[in-house]
């Protein structure tokens, strides 16, 4: 499936309890929410609203064995990244090659998977040009679900407005930002021979670069690119 026909379907869904779901994991109150308002970053204009909240409730819609488009983002995540022309069973062991461990929960549609952190949309997906080393003995998808929730954060709590409202667009920010700190994780492991118990470290950093300096990634990610 394509990115543009996944995005095409859940802008016609119905995603109103996920929508609602969003709102009441959205920003802080009170004293918090005043200081973001007079000292924080800028807000996103107001026709660039209707995407974040688009955004926010896809990350609240778990995956759904019945919803064949669903299923359909899940056989283009895993043709994308293992570079396979088959399909794949919904279960098995074959989710270990991407980084999922054995236990149920940490497989796609999993406790871990289905609780708004949503795999790599199949755009992100197709620019991660894997090698053997970043899978092997290397939690990868784990990994992602992490960095789409440190992204998805980032866009709560305004830090990614800036960026947006330059662009006047939302989504495509996200997915460039998530492929850029995949690039920095990446950069990192094979630089400074990381292992697996390096992961919570590693992410600490991703985190503070996600949320402090969104822009730098993002302009790494363009130079790579360009190469």
């Amino acid at each position: 499936i394509s990115f543009k026909e996944a995005l095409q379907f859940f802008q016609t869904a119905q995603l109103t309890q996920c929508r609602e779901k969003a709102q009441a994991a959205g920003g802080g109150r009170g004293l918090a929410a005043l200081l973001r308002c007079l000292c924080g970053p800028p807000r996103l204009q107001p026709q660039l609203r209707g995407e974040r909240e688009l955004a926010l409730a896809m990350a609240h819609c778990a995956l759904d064995d019945n919803e064949g488009v669903h299923m359909r983002i899940l056989q283009t995540i895993y043709k994308q990244l293992t570079r396979s022309r088959l399909g794949c069973p919904r279960y098995g062991e074959h989710w270990e090659e991407l980084g999922f461990q054995g236990r149920a929960e940490e497989r796609p549609g999993g406790e871990t998977s289905a609780q708004g952190h949503p795999h790599p949309c199949p755009e992100a997906a197709q620019g991660l040009h894997h090698e053997p080393l970043l899978l092997q003995h290397f939690p990868f998808c784990i990994m992602s679900i992490n960095i789409t929730r440190m992204v998805l954060q980032a866009l709560r709590e305004e830090r990614l407005s800036r960026e947006c409202n330059r662009r006047q667009e939302v989504i495509p920010v996200l997915n460039q930002l998530y492929a850029a700190a995949f690039l920095r994780l990446y950069r990192l492991w094979r630089g400074q021979h990381k292992t697996v118990s390096d992961s919570s470290v590693l992410l600490k950093e991703l985190e503070f670069s996600t949320k402090k300096r969104p822009k730098q990634l993002l302009k790494s990610l363009e130079v790579y690119i360009s190469q």
